[in-house]
């Protein structure tokens, strides 16, 4: 029998939306060339530092503001995806990665050029990629199923019928707003703020993770039992003491199946046909993987 520490559990986030697009239009004025910055019409915390994000052409004309360096193919399109900086204007600046939208430097954003008449636009936040969350200190999920009283009148013993299945947690965390690694327990507090888009999220909460084996078996190494969930952030505290580690305490709630996996043996990626890794759209440092769900 194996003791196990809660030592090396993890929590993977990934940005979710459940709102569609937003509608807007990039004037003319609107465009800063020497900043890198650009705005658009839009409510306060749509849009929050280091989202994905698609922006789109309403109407079929190239994206003339982002420079072709911004471009994947060094062409103009009608629509791209980028990771977005949003300053304490509103001001957007557009990224490659998730970690240099964190750091909104000047000198790494994408270059803008101007143009010559207004653009409408739709905006998405679409967030594919999974990312640890740091400085994680504790989490807990409960999972709850409904008992239905069906007992009849000439029975002797009350009969109970199984209902549907909830879940909820808390998630405990050092606060942090400038890891350009992982997500910062900061995100939570913005999540909640979230007024159009939603405070939803996805979230893997590891019980066992990869390289830990309390029973020294080599087999056993790379196993990962985690809970997959979809959830909505109903409550996020900070505590703040003088002398004292700031800390976040998220309380969710779930909005979907609660699935509790388990991968067995060694994480292996999907490959391309000259043995390299795939890559995620906007992001390399994440890759398509093959897991034995069991």
């Amino acid at each position: 029998m194996s003791t196990y520490l809660g030592a090396y559990g993890r929590v993977a986030l990934r940005r979710k939306s459940n709102e569609g697009e937003k509608t807007s239009v990039v004037n003319t004025s609107d465009i800063n060339v020497a900043a890198r910055r650009f705005s658009f019409d839009f409510e306060p915390g749509f849009l929050i530092s280091g989202d994905e994000v698609e922006i789109a052409s309403t109407t079929g004309v190239v994206l003339d503001f982002v420079s072709t360096s911004g471009w994947a193919n060094n062409t103009k399109q009608t629509s791209g995806k980028w990771y977005v900086f949003v300053d304490d204007l509103g001001g957007i600046r557009l990224y490659s990665t998730f970690a240099a939208s964190l750091d909104g430097e000047l000198n790494t954003a994408i270059a803008l050029t101007s143009i010559a008449s207004d653009i409408p636009i739709s905006v998405k936040v679409e967030n594919a990629s999974t990312r640890l969350l740091g400085a994680v200190t504790s989490y807990e999920i409960n999972t709850n199923r409904e008992a239905i009283d069906v007992t009849a009148l000439s029975e002797e013993f009350r009969s109970q019928y199984s209902g549907l299945m909830s879940g909820s947690g808390t998630i405990s965390c050092h606060w942090d707003y400038l890891d350009t690694v992982a997500e910062s327990g900061n995100y939570l507090l913005q999540l909640i703020l979230r007024t159009e888009v939603g405070s939803e999220f996805d979230a893997e909460l590891f019980v066992k993770t990869e390289n830990y084996s309390p029973t020294g078996q080599q087999d056993e190494l790379n196993d990962r039992i985690y809970y997959s969930i979809s959830g909505i952030i109903t409550n996020a505290a900070v505590a703040f003491q003088p002398g004292s580690i700031v800390e976040v305490t998220a309380d969710f709630i779930t909005t979907g199946p609660i699935r509790l996996r388990t991968g067995v043996g060694q994480l292996d990626y999907l490959l391309q046909e000259n043995g390299d890794r795939l890559e995620l759209e906007q992001d390399a440092s994440s890759y398509l993987s093959l897991e034995q769900e069991s």
